[in-house]
């Protein structure tokens, strides 16, 4: 950047007041003050456009980066719902097994040939006197 000292500064303004003379020195200042001014106001605009730019790139690469982890989360989610089907699955072929394997094994007895209780809760050779008591 340019470094302007007071000395450089004041000296300009000395050769500036030769050239142009007492009359047009007020007039020239202020043309230079406000283009000064517009070209502060365009480089702010500039540089507040480029910020700008920058913030919505920012937004896009973060818009990104959380589309990436919803599609691993999305992707492990699909992943564990796949393994819970399966795992369903197999729970139910082992219950269909195991329920066709205790339908086959147990023996099938008729109700009528099971021991007759009394109203005493006894059976009924100890109501007829054959029960063993001591």
């Amino acid at each position: 950047m340019i470094e302007i000292s007071f000395t450089k500064l004041l000296l300009l303004a000395v050769v500036a007041l030769i050239v142009l003379g007492p009359e047009k020195l007020p007039e020239v200042a202020r043309t230079a003050g406000a283009v000064l001014r517009r070209l502060r106001q365009s480089w702010e605009g500039v540089r507040a456009e480029v910020e700008r730019e920058l913030e919505v790139e920012e937004l896009r690469r973060a818009a990104r980066q959380a589309a990436a982890e919803i599609d691993a989360a999305q992707a492990r989610l699909d992943a564990a719902t796949r393994a819970a089907q399966q795992a369903a699955a197999e729970v139910r072929e082992a219950t269909a097994a195991a329920q066709a394997a205790t339908a086959s094994a147990s023996p099938t007895t008729p109700r009528d040939e099971a021991p007759a209780i009394g109203a005493g809760g006894h059976d009924a050779a100890d109501e007829a006197g054959h029960g063993d008591r001591a």
